[in-house]
């Protein structure tokens, strides 16, 4: 009657996971995750995603970061008091209030979110800015 053809299958869920702090939640301290991270909550300390991984923080219109954010992607739609390290995509939905500033290499920003603090963009190193930092470092070859 049951098939024993689930054993074999891989979970639904991977393992880089959205993880949730939930609304009337607040953390004291520093948060580091991989996967997503999504906050509905408070969380008072910086928030950080694994060095080389691909993750992802959203912030919901109750969610609140009072401390630094570093992560390669981010969605923000509550508040942030504190800077934010974007390496790669940021969107700031409508009633994003942010309170520091904002290092990002692509953004979208809607009408009606807030900076308040400087807006700083990186963009990615380019073929050739890579070729010339290399010729910096490298020894003179005509020196013969």
């Amino acid at each position: 009657m049951f098939s024993n053809n689930r054993k074999n299958q891989a979970p639904a869920v991977n393992a880089a996971a959205t993880s949730l702090i939930a609304r009337g939640v607040t953390l004291r301290g520093d948060v580091f995750f991989s996967g997503a991270l999504h906050l509905d909550g408070a969380v008072e300390g910086s928030v950080h995603a694994d060095a080389g991984s691909d993750g992802v923080l959203t912030i919901s219109e109750t969610g609140r970061v009072s401390g630094r954010i570093e992560v390669p992607h981010a969605v923000i739609n509550g508040g942030v008091t504190g800077d934010i390290h974007v390496t790669e995509r940021l969107e700031l939905a409508p009633l994003a209030r942010i309170e520091g500033d904002v290092h990002y290499q692509v953004l979208e920003m809607a009408a009606g979110a807030q900076v308040n603090g400087k807006m700083v963009h990186h963009a990615p190193q380019t073929i050739r800015q890579l070729t010339q930092a290399a010729l910096q470092t490298s020894p003179a070859l005509d020196e013969a």
